[in-house]
């Protein structure tokens, strides 16, 4: 896992001769020693990211858009209100003929100009289907509301993941400076040692390559924290040239490094099955629907018109007739050519799918919180054996040194008590960083919802 995260080429890298230890230091140094960059805390960089993060904004303006939807559903329970007009010029009158005293004659009727205004408006009175399609409404902004909030269980994730790798890599770059700095010391070693004859050529050639060989990791380490720091502020939405640092350090975490597994999974708050459960909830709705759309509705209606007919264009003497009306309508279903019943048995179809599908999510979910509690367990364990095994390498490592310096012990047993010291500050450390980003997962599954502090809203 280690060389995971620690995959990150450079493009070339200078040989050990070309730059001295002091040079090597300084260039991987150069994201440390930035006094300009600003430090940030996990709290503050999810403060940022729940504001900033591109996700989270959409999301929200989704609720905001559903509830716009919601008002404007409302409106169907309102009486609907329309004003018209209309004008119509005769090109040719219509010819009437009738027999009059044994003889036919015909005659042109209407005028040439004919004007038409009035206003109506209708309401339902009795509509079931109507009703209930705004509570299916109501319920897509409340699956939009969750739906927000999952992108922020998921957010909170991402962010802590990235905090921890960038905490993760600014220790890795630590241990590999200190293997750096000890190579370079029993180089300088080795060298006085071959220059009094107290040491053989082919342990001063190993002492040069054993810095070498701690260069490219030194120069990976430093590329790695680069790297996991611009996957953080992507996250948090902020401009990527700006220079961040994390405050905290890796090995702060490690009194925390313990968490009790629960007797029960609660699953209640998991976000993916909440929105099941509600588009469970919206579909046994819509299944009433489709049923309620057997039954009779009814409707008042009012309507008001004027009309004149005359055959100049002289508006302030035409001559105007009202007319108006107001009445009842009702719609008694009879057939429609099995069309509900239909979609009644397709709305029960869909019903049964979700049905299975929340069955095997719950049976996913269960394995994913089993799987982090197995893995911070690990953690932990790894951890405890780790911090003692580091222990004894730093103690050992002591001895070997001495022991070389006054030359009862080998370049070799030197170089074997240097190995096991990087292994147990590499294992303590990556042990920290699978606790934690274990417990992010397992926290974004349980739907824990993150609470920034001192936030008035929150309160």
């Amino acid at each position: 896992m280690i060389n995971l995260i620690l995959a990150f080429t450079l493009a070339a890298v200078e040989p050990f001769e070309a730059a001295s230890p002091a040079a090597v230091l300084h260039q991987t140094d150069t994201v440390a020693a930035d006094t300009s960059a600003t430090v940030i805390t996990l709290e503050k960089a999810l403060e940022i990211a729940l504001s900033g993060n591109a996700t989270v904004r959409v999301a929200d303006k989704e609720i905001e858009a559903k509830g716009y939807a919601l008002k404007g559903s409302y409106a169907a329970l309102f009486p609907q209100v329309a004003a018209s007009g209309s004008f119509n010029r005769t090109l040719k009158k219509q010819v009437m003929t009738m027999d009059i005293g044994g003889a036919s004659q015909s005659f042109e009727v209407g005028r040439w100009n004919t004007v038409n205004a009035g206003i109506s408006a209708s309401m339902p009175l009795v509509n079931a289907q109507l009703w209930k399609s705004l509570s299916i409404t109501g319920e897509d902004v409340e699956l939009a509301v969750e739906k927000a909030r999952n992108s922020k269980l998921q957010m909170v994730t991402q962010v802590k993941q990235a905090y921890y790798s960038a905490l993760l890599a600014k220790e890795l770059h630590q241990v590999y400076r200190s293997v750096y700095e000890n190579a370079v010391a029993n180089c300088e070693l080795t060298e006085k040692k071959y220059n009094a004859s107290k040491a053989s050529e082919l342990d001063l050639t190993r002492a040069r390559t054993a810095v070498a060989n701690a260069v490219p990791n030194l120069y990976d380490s430093q590329n790695a924290i680069i790297l996991s720091l611009w996957q953080l502020k992507a996250l948090m939405g902020v401009d990527l040239d700006l220079s961040i640092d994390v405050a905290d350090s890796l090995l702060a975490y490690s009194d925390g490094l313990a968490y009790m597994a629960p007797e029960q999974i609660d699953l209640s708050g998991n976000s993916s099955l909440r929105q099941l459960e509600l588009q469970a909830a919206e579909l046994a709705d819509n299944i009433k629907m489709q049923k309620y759309a057997n039954l009779p509705t009814l409707s008042a209606s009012f309507a008001y018109q004027v009309n004149a007919m005359e055959n100049e264009f002289n508006f302030s003497e035409y001559q105007w007739h009202p007319y108006s009306t107001v009445g009842l309508s009702i719609n008694i279903p009879i057939f429609t050519g099995g069309r509900n019943y239909h979609s009644v048995k397709q709305a029960k179809v869909q019903q049964q799918q979700l049905a299975i599908q929340r069955e095997d999510a719950e049976r996913n979910l269960r394995v994913s919180i089993m799987s982090s509690l197995n893995t911070m367990d690990m953690a932990g364990k790894s951890y405890a054996s780790a911090k003692e095994a580091l222990e004894s390498a730093n103690k050992a490592y002591d001895i070997a040194s001495k022991s070389y310096e006054v030359g009862r012990s080998t370049l070799t047993d030197l170089g074997d008590a240097q190995l096991a010291l990087t292994q147990a500050r590499l294992t303590v450390c990556q042990a920290i960083f699978n606790f934690l980003n274990a417990k992010a997962v397992l926290e974004q599954t349980l739907g824990d919802d993150y609470v920034l502090e001192n936030n008035p809203e929150n309160e």
